[in-house]
């Protein structure tokens, strides 16, 4: 039997995996392909790592560590879907949940002292931030807006606020001493040994890093962004926002750059607090309570504190709202500000997000605001200033209209522009950060103060030779200009200009509209082009791959988890993500509230068909082609007679559009004539969900409108689950029937 592996992941997703695993596993039976799952949960992986110290009954075997050798075969079918990218908070409330189930578990300790702290804190940072992606992307991506998609957006838009001319939102950069301007990079001529050292003012040397092993070719860049210059902008940025009666908003990503940017984003509470760190830093640091939290850690660990101090910490909270500029609320309700969570406002998500609603963010009065988006670090952040300046200049995108961005990203092994948590140092003292070779060569230095933030990145030449095949591979079937995102003013992309340059010499582009522009430039075309209806492919390395995946399909889609997402891996297998949606908390919070689940599954429909096509392409199975073909229909069904989610209860949701794309899926199963024995199979599952499909359909909302006990948040109990997502006997009965 052929084999697709589905996993299992957290939140929103692993809930809809409860609904519509079943019915994908019973369609996917009749054409021989197995279904199997593996735990990649932010739950699983912290049971994972500690496997060795659990008791025999409750150890969970390293299902990321069983992938990601997986997806170095030419063997790999892997559907993955959304996952946290952990914060220390997420984190936290997930060992509280599992010790609560009874998993003896240690804590997460910020500062370990005994040598059982410092292996408990290596095992949960392990888990920390983006854990899995790296580990299963053995190959570039390869991610559009399908065609059945983008024709409905046309067909029915999604909302787009207005833009006026005079709207004062802007985006806030350092552009000096941050990692963009301070940025170095070397091609490695042969594969080596290097060494990450820290030279103090005495002349006392420690290794920060050693044993790192490169590749001939590969690139390594180091960087730093200096801690006093980062307060001074950020002390700028509060007071201007107040100046212009704007909303101040931090955009960061701390779920991805989990040792860099939490300590960013600690930077900025403090400057927005800065009265409040000022009176009572000493004793917040002494309790344990970090600012790189953010403040709901910070309010919710009042009680450490003694009396005085704790009403203290209260009043310099309230006189900083009061003195200071209004603050981006995430939820007004509950006075939850950008500042209360790292995880919270994730910069990819947040700024379209911002951009498709007028370029405003909601206050604390529950009303949208004109606003600063401040994102230190200047690689980008020129990118959303170019779509903001656009849409000042020329209104709001039309969704009926507009062309597509579809994206070739360079994220093949590891491919680090960012993240590379164990190569980011917070530095404790003044002197020289080195990064030098086997022979004790410098390849790359850096003078740096206490505080500052360096970090090296690596990027391998085998992936950079394989997006540069994908981007014109994509160029040429889709007959659609491909640019690369490369600034030669940046050390980083210096050095891979140079190998795309040499690299796509190697292929026939005769006829193809190939170009290498800034990030800046790239935008600006891009934005022009779209406006025309004109398509567009942005080729670009890890970030951008992140950013762009939700910058132009929130304004082209209304969402980002509607876009198709194939991993061509290098070895041959296929790996297929389902949407850029983030596993979506909130979405949870309302199942458990009134049990509807909002949740979109078209990630998965889509996936689910291009990794049936793959098994087609792969092994010969035919029948999975039929699948692909069949439930491609169905899922164009689904959109044009609106079977998609509703957000409000007491309509359809989730397990309401698994139901329907069940049925149309059965019904295009039974109608197609290139297998009979597929038609036959389904002609009586076709039938029988049609005939009822009135009344399981009321049964599916009517399961609506109460509390629902999933058994925890975390780690959810599957019995539990299963009955919340599969509330409906008799549609069961239907699909559990064709197992037999």
């Amino acid at each position: 039997m052929s084999k697709i592996i589905y996993t299992l992941t957290d939140e929103a997703p692993m809930l809809a995996t409860a609904s519509l695993l079943p019915i994908v596993r019973a369609y996917a039976g009749t054409a021989g392909v197995e279904l199997e799952t593996r735990d990649i949960s932010l739950a699983g992986r912290i049971l994972a790592a500690f496997k060795d110290v659990l008791p025999e009954d409750q150890r969970t075997a390293d299902a990321l560590a069983e992938l990601g050798e997986l997806v170095k075969t030419p063997e790999a079918n892997v559907i993955k879907l959304p996952n946290i990218s952990a914060s220390v908070p997420q984190l936290r409330a997930a060992i509280k949940e599992l010790q609560a189930d009874g998993y003896a578990l240690p804590e997460y300790p910020d500062e370990p002292k005994t040598d059982e702290e410092k292996d408990a804190k290596a095992r949960y940072d392990s888990v920390k931030g983006s854990a899995v992606n790296p580990v299963l992307r053995e190959g570039n991506s390869d991610r559009r807006a399908p065609k059945a998609v983008k024709a409905y957006a046309k067909r029915f838009p999604h909302s787009m606020g207005e833009w006026t001319p005079d709207s004062k939102t802007a985006v806030a950069t350092m552009g000096a001493d941050d990692f963009r301007a301070n940025e170095q990079s070397v091609t490695l001529p042969a594969a080596d040994v290097l060494t990450i050292e820290f030279t103090d003012e005495d002349g006392k040397t420690t290794v920060l890093k050693e044993g790192l092993k490169v590749l001939k070719g590969e690139v390594v860049d180091g960087t730093f962004m200096s801690a006093k210059a980062l307060d001074a902008f950020l002390a700028e940025q509060v007071k201007r926002a107040k100046e212009e009666g704007i909303l101040f908003s931090a955009h960061l990503k701390a779920t991805m750059m989990k040792v860099s940017d939490p300590v960013i984003f600690g930077h900025v509470v403090k400057a927005y607090f800065s009265e409040l760190f000022e009176k009572y830093g000493e004793q917040l640091a002494a309790a344990g309570l970090s600012a790189n939290n953010g403040l709901a850690a910070i309010e919710g660990g009042l009680d450490k504190l003694d009396a005085e101090t704790a009403e203290g910490v209260r009043a310099a909270i309230a006189a900083a709202y009061e003195n200071g500029p209004d603050v981006a609320m995430v939820n007004s309700a509950k006075g939850i500000t950008n500042l209360h969570v790292p995880s919270d406002v994730i910069v990819d998500a947040s700024m379209p997000a911002m951009i498709r609603n007028s370029g405003r963010m909601w206050n604390k009065d529950d009303q949208t605001q004109d606003t600063l988006a401040v994102i230190p670090d200047s690689s980008y952040a020129g990118v959303y200033q170019a779509v903001i300046d656009d849409c000042r200049a020329n209104g709001a995108y039309d969704p009926t209209t507009m062309g597509t961005v579809p994206n070739v990203g360079l994220m093949a092994q590891k491919a680090e522009e960012y993240g590379s948590h164990d190569k980011t140092f917070i530095m404790d003292a003044a002197g020289t950060v080195a990064v030098k070779n086997s022979a004790g060569e410098t390849l790359l230095s850096h003078d740096v103060e206490a505080g500052d933030i360096w970090r090296a990145c690596q990027t391998k030449d085998v992936p950079v030779r394989d997006w540069v095949k994908l981007a014109v591979t994509r160029a040429r079937a889709s007959q659609t200009p491909a640019v690369f995102w490369l600034d030669e003013t940046r050390a980083h992309d210096r050095e891979l200009i140079k190998k795309v340059e040499e690299y796509l010499k190697e292929h026939d582009t005769e006829g193809l509209d190939i170009r290498i522009l800034s990030p800046v430039e790239a935008a600006k075309l891009s934005v022009e082009r779209i406006r025309r209806g004109e398509d567009t492919i942005s080729v670009t390395g890890n970030v951008l791959r992140d950013y762009n995946t939700d910058l132009f399909p929130i304004l082209e889609l209304g969402t980002s988890a509607k876009m198709l997402s194939v991993v061509p891996l290098m070895a041959g297998g296929g790996l297929f993500e389902t949407g850029a949606g983030g596993s979506a908390p909130k979405h949870v919070q309302q199942v458990e509230e009134e049990n509807h689940l909002r949740w979109d599954s078209l990630g998965e429909f889509l996936a689910l068909a291009e990794s049936f096509r793959h098994e087609k392409q792969t092994n010969g199975n035919e029948k999975a082609g039929v699948l692909a073909a069949t439930l491609d229909k169905a899922t164009e069904r689904l959109l044009n007679e609106g079977k998609s989610p509703s957000r409000k209860a007491g309509e359809i949701d989730n397990r309401g559009s698994h139901f329907f794309l069940a049925t149309f899926w059965a019904e295009e199963l039974a109608n197609q004539t290139d297998d009979a024995d597929l038609a036959a199979a389904f002609k009586d599952v076709a039938s029988q969900l049609s005939s009822q499909a009135d009344e399981i359909a009321q049964a599916l909302v009517d399961a609506q409108g109460n509390p629902a006990d999933l058994g925890g948040y975390y780690w959810p109990n599957d019995e539990k689950t299963s009955a919340v997502m599969r509330p409906v006997a008799k549609f069961n009965e239907i699909i559990d029937g064709l197992k037999k």
